[in-house]
């Protein structure tokens, strides 16, 4: 009990308000447990749905997906370098940050969460109204699931299906996410280097899963859009029926 009344104490709130916001986003990860079981049951409109994005994309003239994929492909380093950082960053920097800004700056963590609860409802519901099966399904168009194909991780599999929604492919998440740490990891940094790497995250995502056929530019574009959603939710609504520490705070110039 000492090491856990020691921990307690170091966090900003102690350990009741550290286990809330656990629960929130556990809370919310049910809901997309759930939806995810309702979308899996419209794969017809999933596959219906990612022509229609091909489509739109054709139209303007901007289907390059399958080029680019293709002219990296052979580059086996990059794939399996993209294919890592596909498969863990999105949990592993996405969750760390949030510790950190949670321990660190407390201040500012709430907005942030607030996004990811808002921006997370609004996913559930495009992938409830428009299932979208992912590029890496359609190999007729010229697509390589990289992932199965060059790192032997089985996307059919238990193990796999608990984490992965085949046909949440709108809005891309990965990108919705990249974008909801990296904009407020750029505003509290005290340091042009670090501003830097957190600026090119959004990029770097963006490239990933284009390059592994997890997603459309459209799907990543959705993905914005969710994001900028949330952050006008959290800080034109939620912020105004909350505590104080529920709006925006930028970091404290240093002393």
């Amino acid at each position: 009990m000492g090491v856990v009344n020691a921990i307690g104490d170091r966090l900003p709130k102690g350990w009741g308000d550290a286990f809330k916001q656990i629960g929130l986003f556990v809370l919310a990860d049910l809901c997309y447990e759930t939806v995810r079981g309702v979308a899996e049951g419209n794969a017809t409109a999933a596959f219906a749905n990612a022509h229609r994005v091909v489509d739109a994309e054709q139209a303007t003239g901007t289907f390059f997906e399958a080029d680019f994929q293709s002219a990296l492909i052979d580059h086996r380093w990059l794939i399996e370098a993209a294919n890592w950082l596909y498969m863990n960053s999105h949990f592993v920097i996405t969750t760390s940050f949030l510790v950190w800004l949670y321990i660190f700056r407390n201040e500012t963590f709430y907005f942030v969460r607030n996004m990811f609860l808002v921006a997370m409802a609004v996913a559930l519901v495009g992938y409830t109204v428009f299932p979208t099966a992912p590029p890496r399904l359609l190999p007729e168009l010229g697509f390589v699931d990289t992932i199965t194909d060059f790192s032997q991780v089985n996307h059919d599999s238990a193990l796999v299906k608990i984490f992965v929604n085949p046909y949440a492919a709108v809005p891309s998440m990965h990108i919705a996410f990249a974008l909801m740490i990296a904009v407020p990891a750029m505003r509290i940094s005290r340091h042009l280097v670090s501003r830097v790497a957190w600026a090119m995250y959004p990029l770097l995502v963006l490239f990933v899963v284009i390059v592994t056929a997890n997603h459309f530019w459209l799907d990543a574009a959705a993905g914005a859009l969710v994001a900028g959603i949330a952050a006008l939710v959290a800080h034109r609504l939620l912020a105004g029926y909350g505590p104080g520490e529920w709006s925006w705070h930028p970091a404290r110039a240093p002393a």
